[in-house]
């Protein structure tokens, strides 16, 4: 596993992290930092505070508490010393560095018209680390095949936060991309795939280039609103599949419905436990009742072993496995 993202963290932060079993660093997810606060590093599922002396606890008092200084030196590298820049990203709350990783943000909300205009005081930090996991999807994007059609099946994927999704669907990208399905004995033409990357997640791009490998025919379009991005891409570049990670808002739906009378698969991503908790958000309630899509992917967790279940457009039960993704 590329190792880079430990040159993210300024010292000591970064040695306590380095003294910790490669076995421990490779299934690493997120690393959290709070100011005064013990550092927690959350991995496969479980979370422990690292001492000062790179050693895992659970013990409150034994654990590194970083500093004022970690912030503002963290601070420093993931805004490349131009905090002014980042204004937008500030306003979300996370910032996206190269390679995909996530960075989440908390502090003081500055308030302009009753909106949130941009974080200051930054004191909290949640890196969530991105891989790149060849062969994620293999056991379930075999089910959402039409070999009758040779299409990609309307599917939506489903799951609390950090459960694999974004992971997942990056592999699809580059499975149906390529037309080289790893988990079925299918063998297509490549498709021409359209990722929609608000969040620079998926593909990871650098200055517009993916870093990650989401396949030979895909566009993205990255660093752009979900809805808007959809409807650009659709004009644009002519996707036979689309794939969007974590719709929620009506203006998605919309897209999403628009690029489905459009002849466009669509494979979206959203957090929740399963279809009928989507049906009570007025946003998204159109586009489950609709039976919209023709499969349910729901991802789950449980002390730390990863399984998934798959349902058709009524939302029966068709299959119930393990899932050998993370991230």
């Amino acid at each position: 596993m590329n190792m880079n993202w430990l040159e993210l963290f300024p010292e000591p932060i970064k040695s306590l992290l380095q003294q910790l079993p490669f076995s421990i660093l490779d299934k690493m997810e997120e690393v959290r930092i709070r100011e005064g606060r013990p550092l927690e590093i959350n991995t496969a599922g479980a979370h422990h505070f690292l001492t000062l002396d790179g050693k895992l606890t659970l013990n409150v008092e034994e654990a590194y508490k970083p500093a004022r200084e970690d912030s503002h030196r963290l601070l420093d590298r993931i805004s490349n010393h131009s905090l002014y820049t980042m204004e937008e990203e500030l306003r979300k709350g996370f910032i996206t560095i190269p390679g995909g990783h996530r960075i989440g943000l908390a502090g003081r909300t500055v308030l302009s018209s009753g909106k949130v205009e941009h974080l200051r005081d930054i004191s909290g930090f949640n890196v969530r680390i991105a891989r790149e996991i060849r062969g994620a999807a293999n056991t379930i994007l075999p089910y959402l095949l039409d070999s009758k059609d040779k299409r990609i099946k309307h599917t939506l994927i489903l799951s609390p936060p950090q459960h694999g999704k974004t992971t997942l669907i990056r592999d699809m990208a580059r499975q149906i991309s390529s037309g080289n399905y790893e988990g079925s004995a299918v063998k297509w033409r490549g498709m021409k795939v359209g990722i929609i990357d608000e969040r620079s997640e998926i593909a990871g791009s650098l200055r517009g280039v993916p870093s990650f490998d989401v396949g030979p025919r895909t566009d993205v379009m990255d660093g752009c609103p979900k809805a808007e991005g959809m409807m650009m891409m659709i004009r644009s570049m002519s996707p036979e599949v689309l794939l969007v990670d974590e719709i929620g808002r009506a203006e998605d739906a919309e897209a999403i419905t628009e690029a489905l009378h459009a002849g466009i698969s669509i494979i979206a991503t959203a957090h929740g436990s399963n279809a009928e908790e989507l049906s009570q958000r007025p946003a998204l309630a159109g586009l489950i009742e609709n039976r919209m899509f023709e499969m349910y992917v729901i991802l789950n967790r449980t002390a730390g072993d990863l399984g998934f279940r798959i349902l058709d457009r009524q939302q029966r039960s068709i299959q119930l496995s393990h899932y050998s993704s993370k991230g």
